[in-house]
């Protein structure tokens, strides 16, 4: 098969997608790329090929704010993700596909411009799992603006569709993703970029990230940087594509970087510290680590309320994290054992879902299926 990929250009929104599209080439699938031209290189630089389609988040929102204001959240993005985006994506995916020829498309859930240009296309599509679904409130507002989506035939979900790639384990599942007509399960697999792993020191490790996205949150990584520095620790910080230097100066027990090879580190880690992004939370369970969750926006909250009532960690939200409170938190997370053993529990069931080797077996006989 040639499979196409349709991500948003985000490292977010394009990282979870790559052990999958590894394992398909490796099984010797064609494998192409379509996401926004700001990140064609990073695509590339993967060893894939990759084509311009749609706009950036950053973009979208420009013009949502055009046409909306500084007004309530809620319309504004539903313009962005059920309109501005997926338009944008969808026409340039109308002009691609004719040259692709893929067999099948695979979309991360929010490209859903995808969807549009897939189906008029006549080419199977599949929705690919990076976060949570829309919230029940926020759903009935925005699935109207999204039925011309899909030419007045809307699937069980109207950003989901009515087959997806779930890659979240049974203990922390996203319901209504569940609850979809078809679900190929995947084992949530760590992609990590290939850089070097930091000097570090013997002591027990605690990893700090806000993940690529954070929100302009420099305050509430400080915070946390305080917090933790003063426990019996070494403290790696993971900027991500931001500036390490805007943290200042740091204590000697806290190493600040960029990227990291976040399955090495994990490997080494006693805890993990972080925003709740959904590829953080998951590659933290995989590796039976407790988590301390500081929420900054899109599906985190929902992702810290999920492990607090697991028992596989705990959360701060806003004015509530502070330096003394990450450190309080952090400590008893260190020292008592019970969310420890939960995660444990969680990673030996995200081990046993299917590889994503198996999963483009499943996805070829699907195709089949429908041709």
């Amino acid at each position: 098969m040639r499979i196409l990929f349709s991500c948003r250009p985000a490292h977010g929104h394009l990282f979870p997608l790559v052990p999958l599209a590894r394992a398909a080439r490796g099984a010797g699938h064609e494998v192409v790329f379509a996401t926004g031209p700001s990140f064609l290189r990073h695509v590339r630089d993967l060893g894939f090929e990759a084509h311009a389609a749609g706009i950036s988040i950053e973009e979208a929102e420009t013009e949502a704010r055009r046409r909306h204001g500084d007004g309530d959240v809620v319309p504004l993005m539903i313009t962005m993700f059920a309109d501005v985006l997926p338009r944008a994506t969808s026409a340039d995916l109308a002009a691609l596909l004719p040259r692709v020829k893929p067999d099948l498309v695979v979309y991360e859930q929010s490209d859903i411009g995808a969807v549009k240009a897939a189906g008029e296309a006549g080419i199977p599509f599949v929705s690919h799992v990076i976060g949570r679904s829309m919230p029940p409130p926020v759903l009935e507002v925005a699935a109207p603006e999204m039925a011309w989506l899909w030419d007045g035939t809307p699937p069980a979900d109207p950003m989901l569709g009515d087959t997806a790639i779930d890659i979240w384990p049974d203990a922390v599942r996203d319901r209504a993703v569940a609850a979809l007509p078809t679900v190929i399960r995947q084992r949530p697999v760590a992609f990590d970029l290939d850089v070097p792993m930091p000097e570090l020191s013997g002591k027990p490790l605690v990893y700090l990230t806000l993940g690529t996205v954070a929100f302009g949150a420099v305050d509430v990584l400080r915070a946390a940087v305080d917090g933790l520095a003063g426990l019996p620790v070494d403290v790696l910080v993971a900027a991500g594509p931001g500036d390490p230097a805007l943290l200042g100066e740091v204590p000697g027990n806290v190493h600040v970087t960029g990227f990291v090879p976040q399955r090495e580190v994990l490997a080494r880690a006693s805890l993990v510290v972080h925003h709740g992004g959904s590829g953080t939370v998951l590659g933290t369970l995989a590796a039976g680590l407790p988590q301390l969750v500081l929420p900054q926006g899109a599906d985190q909250f929902v992702n810290a309320d999920v492990l607090a009532e697991t028992g596989a960690g705990a959360k701060l939200v806003g004015q509530e994290v502070t330096a003394d409170a990450v450190a309080l938190a952090a400590g008893r997370l260190l020292d008592d054992p019970a969310a420890r053993e939960v995660a444990v529990r969680v990673a030996a069931e995200i081990a046993a879902m299917p590889d994503p080797a198996a999963v483009v077996v499943r996805l070829t006989e699907l195709v089949r299926e429908r041709v």
